[in-house]
């Protein structure tokens, strides 16, 4: 295997880990306004994630530092023809994380349900985005030979791309239910489960559709010969088996099938791309692949090395995170 190649399944698999830990956080804030109907209730669901939601957005600073570092043009095509999606959703980011530490500094209600709703934002916006810019990688995107983006914002604003958004949306939304049902007690546990339960339906729905519009859309079953493999094939089982886990009232079981899903979904997508990382729908010969997108062998070399000390430490650490905090949390144990 090149190195190349290696950091590609790299990136790939810091995305995938970005998109389940980040999915269940980003589902927690978009319910936030809805399943808390106190004060102290939407205190008690914001710290199910208090401990977690900074770090899981650390996969993806760390995921864009080497897609940075390790295909340089990929980083500037992408970023440079995505600018205005990206900005928005950074801006989107930066109010989440603000909201989550202004929240409690004052107790009159109005202060407090204006941070409660920019958490609510903060989360669909991001979620949202994130699916219409995975479809638009994958549907292709005016590039032009010197590997520039040539089109405008609103080409991201396609049907297929919006579908995405949609999917991604409520897989979140879905993860977050899940997520909440296993971290509460009482009434919220109960909103919560109830809340997954009704999701999803529509979710499989929305997933079904994206799927025949890929067909129709995208050269991704094309690539893959019309065999998807273990990862289309197991994360068209998973969705199912969590509809089934849900009613028999298996959250726990739930939750990481359901993450299971949105893994594999996700590297069913990465399998249909290689060996490119971003398709030209101008010319197919003008897409950046692993090869024309990537750093010198050298620089690889040394990534390589620094990732293979650094990230089981940083895997540890944020393992033991989890650990650490994971009880349920109560209302007796808040702490203003």
């Amino acid at each position: 295997m090149s190195l190349n190649t290696l950091w590609f399944i790299l990136i790939s698999v810091l995305f995938t880990g970005f998109f389940f830990l980040e999915g269940f956080d980003y589902g927690v804030g978009i319910l936030l306004p809805f399943l808390g109907k106190d004060d102290t209730e939407r205190r008690v669901i914001i710290n199910t994630i208090g401990p977690f939601w900074d770090g899981n957005e650390v996969w993806l600073l760390t995921a864009g530092g080497a897609m940075f570092a390790a295909f340089p043009n990929w980083y500037a095509t992408l970023f440079s023809g995505f600018y205005l999606a990206l900005f928005l959703m950074l801006v989107a980011l930066i109010g989440r994380g603000v909201a989550f530490e202004f929240r409690s500094k004052h107790k009159n209600p109005r202060w407090r349900a204006l941070w409660d709703w920019l958490i609510f934002f903060g989360s669909a916006v991001p979620a949202l985005l994130w699916g219409v810019a995975l479809a638009n990688i994958v549907r292709g995107v005016p590039i032009d030979g010197n590997m520039q983006y040539v089109g405008g914002f609103w080409n991201l604003l396609n049907p297929y791309a919006l579908l995405g958004g949609l999917t991604a949306l409520g897989a979140f939304t879905l993860h977050g239910a899940i997520f909440l049902s296993l971290r509460t007690t009482g009434k919220i546990e109960q909103r919560a489960q109830q809340t997954a339960r009704r999701l999803w339906l529509p979710n499989a729905v929305i997933v079904l559709g994206l799927v025949i519009a890929t067909y129709f859309v995208t050269d991704v079953f094309t690539r893959l010969g019309f065999n998807p493999g273990v990862t289309a094939v197991g994360a068209g089982v998973a969705i199912l088996a969590v509809g089934w886990l849900l009613r028999s009232g298996r959250n726990g079981w739930a939750f990481g099938i359901n993450a299971l899903a949105i893994v594999l979904s996700v590297a069913t997508v990465f399998r249909g791309l290689y060996p490119r990382v971003m398709i030209s729908s101008l010319n197919p010969d003008w897409s950046l692949t692993v090869t024309n997108a990537s750093s010198s062998p050298y620089t690889l070399k040394v990534m390589t090395i620094v990732a293979a000390i650094f990230v089981p430490v940083v895997l540890l650490y944020q393992g033991w995170t989890y650990w650490i905090f994971r009880k349920r949390v109560t209302a007796e144990a808040l702490e203003y």
